[in-house]
């Protein structure tokens, strides 16, 4: 009865699957809260509560010597930043609408929309409130100085693509086992709070330490990050190579089972549950 016009050429077809994706991600930030000015003054105060936190419990701890030379709080917010931008971006895919979701009947949505929103809303968030939060501890607080201030941005689109993949992937086993996902996520999101290594000194660390997280992308990328921030440090026992393999493995298992669930997807799925 109804009928979607086909696209005159490839350049058509990717512009609207472009603004289709726009419109997607807009409706996805507007469904958090009303009020996008609350809605990033939430997010910035999570972040600000995590970092004041970590600074309490290391100043009580007297540890903060131990620290790299530099500025702390930019030492911890180099690691938060990359936690929250990964879960933040797991979330995100993770909690996409899936192929029996209403929004699916109209023609041209679809589950690749739905993810690309998802997870480019989150990155949206994540960058706004870190450019927030970094302007206004420059000027209000302290000066400070990026050593390398592109490659650690790439160092954040990196964690954030790493996210995506793992939250592509719980999102293609969801439908089958909603329960262990959900279990499963909220594991990995806490045992990031220490496996992330967003705490420690990698370079410092025994070597005990480094192979209980050495398995974590994350681990690897807030090593990474640090190394373009402060320019007295240098990582010598992760690398960049390895978040970005991963990363793309993840993606790609993801979208093959996303792909797979698809073709069974049901209203009913849940019935029985």
């Amino acid at each position: 009865m109804f009928k979607t016009a086909r696209s005159k050429s490839s350049l058509h077809s990717a512009v609207r699957l472009t603004e289709l994706i726009y419109h997607a991600t807009v409706r996805n930030l507007r469904q958090g809260h009303g009020n996008a000015i609350i809605a990033l003054g939430m997010n910035i105060m999570t972040a600000v509560i995590m970092v004041m936190a970590f600074y309490l419990m290391f100043t009580v701890l007297g540890i903060r010597g131990a620290k790299l030379r530099g500025d702390f709080l930019l030492f911890m917010m180099s690691g938060i930043f990359m936690y929250l931008t990964h879960i933040k971006a797991l979330g995100a895919v993770l909690g996409a609408e899936g192929p029996s979701s209403p929004m699916m009947q109209h023609a041209p949505m679809n589950t690749i929309v739905s993810i690309a929103a998802g997870a480019l809303g989150a990155l949206y968030i994540q960058v706004l409130s870190m450019a927030v939060i970094l302007f206004v501890y420059h000027v209000a607080v302290t000066p400070f100085d990026i050593h390398r201030p592109i490659a650690a941005f790439g160092m954040l689109l990196l964690a954030w693509f790493t996210g995506v993949g793992v939250g592509l992937v719980l999102l293609a086993v969801k439908p089958w086992f909603p329960n262990f996902v959900s279990i499963f996520s909220t594991i990995y999101q806490r045992a990031n709070m220490i496996a992330s290594g967003k705490m420690f000194v990698v370079n410092t660390l025994p070597p005990f330490m480094v192979n209980m997280f050495d398995w974590n992308p994350l681990f690897h990328i807030i090593d990474q990050t640090r190394g373009f921030v402060f320019i007295n440090y240098f990582p010598q026992k992760t690398a960049i190579d390895y978040p970005i393999y991963v990363g793309i493995c993840l993606l790609m298992i993801g979208m093959m089972g996303e792909f797979y669930t698809r073709q069974y997807a049901s209203t009913s799925w849940n019935a029985r549950r």
